[in-house]
């Protein structure tokens, strides 16, 4: 299976407009387009009954009083784990191809409500579903931002951060036509139910820092 992309390259940097958040020179970051990228895909295999894709940071920090301070930089060796951006399901496989902006376009305080979008074609109607991100964890305690945040949601690093983040975007083709999920799941629960159903599979990576630094450095 191949996957590509109009908006960025595979090894490349995932542009602003994807983001969550951009460097601002004054305040050091401020909200940004949080577009979904351009996604295509080809060569599924046969007996592909739907696909999924994720977006998933593996390089988020678990300790969160680290997280954007003045006084301190996040270190490399910090522990990290998976932060789920992104979870489609039921994508039928006749789709061969997402829109930059078609599922997410501006940042959406309190989470984008999306949880299942209708999509038409010749072979009939069907019902896509997203999951919740883990924006929804991460916000839980701010009363301006708390909320569901269903779908796509960019790129967000601390900008006090060391590493430079990855954000890989996969797809996996699947031998069933739904998985079996709760009507509000999350990313991890959706990726879990995977197992045992996946056919094939097909990734990009791309890189993004809020880090003005490292920032400089992966536009070289």
């Amino acid at each position: 299976m191949k996957l590509w992309s109009e908006t960025f390259r595979d090894g490349g940097l995932i542009p602003a407009e994807c983001a969550f958040a951009e460097i601002d020179p004054a305040s050091r970051v401020r909200l940004a387009g949080n577009r979904n990228p351009h996604l295509a895909w080809d060569e599924v295999p046969n007996g592909t009954e739907s696909l999924a894709l994720f977006c998933i940071d593996p390089d988020a920090p678990q300790d969160a009083s680290l997280v954007n301070r003045d006084d301190q930089v996040l270190p490399l060796a910090a522990p990290r784990g998976d932060f789920y951006h992104w979870s489609l399901l039921d994508v039928p496989p006749a789709m061969r191809a997402i829109d930059a902006g078609q599922f997410s376009s501006g940042v959406t305080p309190r989470g984008k409500s999306a949880a299942t979008i209708p999509w038409l074609d010749g072979s009939g109607p069907f019902i896509l579903r997203q999951g919740i991100n883990d924006y929804a964890l991460w916000f839980a305690g701010d009363v301006d931002m708390a909320g569901d945040y269903y779908g796509y949601d960019g790129p967000c690093p601390p900008w006090n951060d060391a590493r430079i983040h990855h954000y890989i975007f996969r797809l996996y083709a699947l031998d069933v036509p739904c998985l079996a999920l709760p009507a509000r799941f999350t990313g991890a629960q959706a990726h879990a139910a995977l197992y045992g159903h996946i056919l094939d599979e097909a990734q990009l990576v791309v890189a993004y820092s809020l880090n003005p630094e490292l920032a400089l450095t992966l536009k070289k």
